[in-house]
């Protein structure tokens, strides 16, 4: 039997009693912390977007500082408090917790709470991060792109109580999971990053023309000439904010959605095709090679191909292939620097029709094309496809580790006066 089995069977035969945050502890909102307030010289501060890119389960060393003045102002947390984000646009992420651990007080920003409770800190964290606390914040959750939860909402949340001795030993476990399993991740993620580099290494030599002439007939033509290049709509701010419709309608920033690594599956608005026609909107066909073709964005070099007829707006340019495998054309795209094509003569770079009409593309036959698309296909899906290959074996850790969180933080619930806790 596990330590952690003897202490439940002798500290709590009968169960756990499950009590609401609001009972065991008190939610404190933050406020008045901006970043541009932070000092090279100071006292520690936690500003809520840290919660979500810096920290983890806890914290033990803030990351900024703010004057002693601004400090003493501010709301302060105190060694074994619980840091809450409590907004952000992806559901699941909203109430992100870390524990402050650090050895003294800390101010914290607008958009969080601090929790002070009397369980253990790293107990209560490893909770805020399991399923149990997501599926019971979900009914509290407000706003429309930007969710929100509220005190009163995470002080209905009911935690699985035990005695501290279990608690301790539940942390300690999860502390040494959470280690192996951050090592085991480092390992893929590094390996996955020297194949990305030998994957992109042999993409290149695939593609050159030294490359494909060595192995047949090749011809090197304009873009222009296998390709209509156009550009997207505006979208007037009227009809956003739409989730149905026939055509998705793709912003820049939805080729950084989840899915969207190669073929852009989702967006964040979509028109109907009523509305569309009204627009005098035509829809690009499913294979069309799309990319920012305006302001920074062009320096992201990011390529992607559409999934199903969509729209997207004047920021993105579209290249439609003709004559040439699409596919083809899209693996030589990422082969091409963005930034070298386009014109910085005004206040904002941007990519002109006629430029890239002119690149050169080297033009194997149809049977080439076809054998280098099937090549790289497999190669790309080994290095970027979640369902397979290395990311699907980091995936894989990660939901094994979630899942084993997930079972220690689950309890039988303790009768309380007859009935259970509600």
């Amino acid at each position: 039997m596990s330590r952690l089995a003897e202490l439940i069977k002798e500290l709590c035969p009968e169960g756990v009693e499950y009590r609401p945050l609001g009972e065991i502890g008190s939610f404190v909102r933050g406020g008045g912390l901006q970043k541009t307030d932070f000092v090279e010289q100071g006292k520690p501060c936690v500003h809520y977007g840290q919660i979500h890119t810096r920290f983890g389960v806890f914290v033990d060393e803030a990351v900024a500082l703010v004057s002693d003045a601004q400090f003493d102002r501010l709301k302060r947390a105190d060694h074994g408090d619980l840091l809450i984000a409590t907004t952000s646009e992806d559901d699941e992420a909203v109430g992100k917790a870390t524990a402050w651990l650090g050895s003294g007080e800390v101010a914290i920003s607008g958009d969080m709470f601090y929790f002070r409770h009397s369980l253990d800190p790293k107990y209560v964290s490893y909770f805020f991060a399991s399923s149990l606390f997501q599926e019971q914040k979900r009914p509290y959750l407000t706003g429309a792109k930007v969710r929100r939860i509220s005190d009163k909402g995470l002080s209905r949340v009911r935690i699985p109580v035990p005695p501290l001795e279990v608690q301790w030993e539940i942390t300690r476990i999860l502390d040494q999971f959470t280690t192996l399993e951050a090592e085991l991740e480092a390992e893929l993620e590094a390996e996955l990053e020297a194949r990305r580099t030998q994957y992109e290494y042999y993409r290149n030599d695939l593609l050159s023309y030294d490359s494909l002439a060595s192995r047949g007939q090749v011809k090197v033509v304009d873009l222009g000439s296998v390709s209509r290049i156009s550009a997207g709509y505006g979208f007037p701010k009227s009809e956003q904010g739409r989730i149905f419709g026939e055509y998705p309608f793709y912003k820049v920033s939805d080729m950084n959605r989840p899915g969207n690594q190669v073929f852009l599956e989702s967006a964040a608005n979509y028109l109907a095709k009523a509305d569309a026609h009204r627009l005098s909107m035509a829809p690009f066909p499913a294979g069309a090679i799309v990319f920012p073709k305006i302001g920074a964005a062009i320096r992201t070099n990011k390529k992607r191909i559409l999934s199903v007829a969509s729209l997207v707006d004047n920021n993105v340019a579209v290249c439609l292939p003709d004559g040439i495998n699409g596919k083809f054309l899209y693996y030589w795209f990422l082969e091409q620097d963005l930034v070298s094509v386009a014109h910085d003569s005004g206040a904002v770079p941007s990519i002109r029709k006629f430029d890239l009409e002119r690149l050169s593309v080297p033009l194997p036959t149809v049977e080439e094309q076809a054998r280098i698309v099937a090549l790289l296909d497999r190669f790309d899906a080994f290095v970027n496809d979640i369902s397979s290959g290395l990311p699907a074996e980091i995936a894989a850790r990660h939901a094994q580790y979630e899942h084993y969180r997930d079972r220690l933080l689950s309890f039988p619930e303790k009768v309380v006066s007859g009935s259970v806790a509600s």
